[in-house]
């Protein structure tokens, strides 16, 4: 109802997957985009997770974070740490939604983070496209992606799919 009423719409064609799956979101040129972004899930019914540096869990922020899904991540083991740790939380949950936003910016950034890719691969979990449209004022999941293996090329056409919508800020989205 509160999507509803800020004038937006959710696209509810829910793919299969979604207990366990890295969902990327963008384009990401906004603080708003986690507003959006946490309600569109929450009307989905998904419990989205998101990886966030455990400098942040601190009182009382970190508390906060936890319930609003945040998994605190020690960044100084490196990406390929990261990505098996959290590969070892698929292993542990039945059901397990982790998004990522891989301009890793809310600037415009034409190289994006990868993590969310090789986490797919290793955890050997779909990738779900998720979006917001600022321009149309819809948000959902559009699809799910299987990565062949060739991340230039899967990374190339995910970007495509993402070029139809419109950031808060479209200027600093996917070009």
């Amino acid at each position: 109802m509160l999507f509803r009423v800020m004038g937006w719409k959710i696209d509810y064609n829910l793919p299969d997957g979604v207990e366990r799956c890295v969902l990327v979101c963008a384009p990401h040129t906004s603080n708003w985009d986690f507003f959006y972004g946490k309600l569109a899930m929450l009307c989905y019914g998904v419990d989205v997770k998101m990886l966030i540096k455990k400098e942040a869990f601190f009182f009382p922020i970190g508390w906060f974070l936890k319930k609003m899904g945040g998994i605190p991540v020690n960044r100084k083991g490196g990406p390929k740490n990261v990505t098996q740790t959290i590969a070892d939380l698929f292993d542990q949950n039945e059901k397990l939604c982790v998004m990522f936003t891989p301009e890793g910016t809310r600037s415009y950034n034409d190289h994006w983070k990868r993590g969310f890719y090789y986490l797919s691969e290793k955890a050997q979990v779909p990738i779900l496209l998720g979006y917001l449209d600022y321009e149309r004022k819809i948000g959902g999941i559009s699809h799910a992606f299987i990565p062949s293996g060739d991340a230039e090329k899967d990374i190339h056409e995910i970007k495509a799919f993402y070029r139809q919508f419109k950031g808060k800020y479209p200027e600093k989205g996917i070009l």
